[in-house]
């Protein structure tokens, strides 16, 4: 059961340079959805709730003891699990998907809370074990990661399972998974692709990959996306054509400005000088995230903050691979900058339990 007793401490635990870095990101993502939603009031005003509440739920999470982490992460992965199911039963159905419960004051998107949940719950698992991993131990680890991904997958939401299967893998790797497991499997994986191909992705997501091949097959139809996007980063240029003059963005030939294309209305407004500066506060909170991890007290700390802070990283490398056109359109937000509540608020809370695993210097590993 979850023990209450060590939940807060007498000394409040903070990493400044990690909340202060966070929160000009989240303050900037305001900024930029400002005008990529044209100006919408409502939308900003949403944003802006999650964004305050997000940063105040960041400093919760980080005051408990990292033990308190490790005893009820099967508690937290098992709550996850259940609201995915739920979600593929009973959740709310947008465009052919069913990826959210709506809770009358909210809409979750479920799987985001298990992407957190699923790295603290195997860095807890195999902290402890041997190094290198046995194959009981790295089995029973990649099969639950794969049940998990396919339970996202079949929402359908590639984009998300794709994220959870990376940070899982992640933990496996930084917890001493084997080279040789590792070229087996890369070996396996690569022969099995025309099956994954007929047998697991769905006739939208096979397009999308044939899109990314020859955008051009179908400029008006699903190459669209992607065109429009690389004339938006494209025609930015040195230094933008200004905040909310973007052509692209603001006479409605990029799609989804709001959320997976955001970044091309901050490339085409900002310019290559505005999205250097967008790229280095994102470097700079992962090197951050990295001194924690290698500065913890122990291994669980060090593998978690290592999973979390890749997940991070892989985020936003997938956000800004697909609209630049170098891997197929998958539907994935760019952090703490994108439109939504839950993918904000699951980042929030994944850089809680870092600032949580960097912070408590207490119980010193012997």
């Amino acid at each position: 059961m979850i023990n209450f007793k060590n939940f807060l401490k007498d000394k409040i635990y903070i990493d400044l340079y990690l909340f202060i870095s966070i929160t000009l990101l989240s303050i900037m993502g305001l900024v930029f959805l400002y005008s990529a939603s044209q100006g919408n009031i409502e939308t900003i005003i949403k944003q802006s709730f999650f964004v305050i509440f997000g940063l105040f739920l960041m400093f919760i999470v980080s005051q408990p003891d990292p033990d308190f982490y490790k005893n009820n992460s099967a508690i937290f992965l098992i709550f996850s699990l259940v609201l995915v199911l739920v979600t593929l039963f009973f959740g709310k159905e947008v465009n052919g998907a069913r990826r959210w419960l709506d809770l009358g004051f909210f809409t979750l998107q479920t799987s985001e809370i298990i992407k957190v949940a699923l790295p603290v719950f195997l860095a807890a698992y195999l902290y402890d074990k041997p190094l290198p991993i046995n194959l009981f131990n790295t089995f029973t680890t990649l099969v639950l990661i794969l049940l998990i991904v396919n339970l996202v997958r079949i929402q359908p939401d590639l984009g998300t399972s794709l994220v959870i299967l990376i940070a899982g893998l992640y933990i496996l790797f930084l917890a001493g998974l084997s080279w040789r497991f590792i070229g087996i499997s890369s070996g396996i994986f690569i022969l099995s692709l025309p099956f994954i191909w007929n047998n697991f992705l769905e006739p939208f997501q096979r397009q999308r990959i044939l899109t990314l091949l020859d955008p051009n097959a179908d400029p008006f139809g699903s190459g669209w996306n992607i065109t429009q996007s690389k004339i938006a980063i494209g025609s930015g240029g040195l230094q933008g054509k200004g905040y909310q003059m973007g052509s692209q963005a603001h006479l409605d030939f990029l799609p989804e400005t709001e959320t997976d294309f955001i970044f091309s209305v901050i490339a085409e407004e900002f310019g290559f000088i505005g999205v250097c500066i967008l790229l280095s506060i994102f470097l700079f909170i992962l090197l951050r995230c990295l001194y924690l991890a290698f500065d913890a007290r122990d291994r669980f700390c060090r593998l978690t903050i290592g999973g979390l802070s890749l997940l991070f990283l892989s985020t936003v490398f997938i956000n800004l691979s697909m609209v630049v056109g170098i891997i197929p359109v998958v539907g994935m937000p760019l952090p703490f900058i994108s439109k939504g509540g839950s993918s904000l608020l699951s980042f929030y809370i994944a850089f809680g339990i870092i600032i949580s695993m960097a912070t408590h210097k207490k119980l010193m590993q012997k």
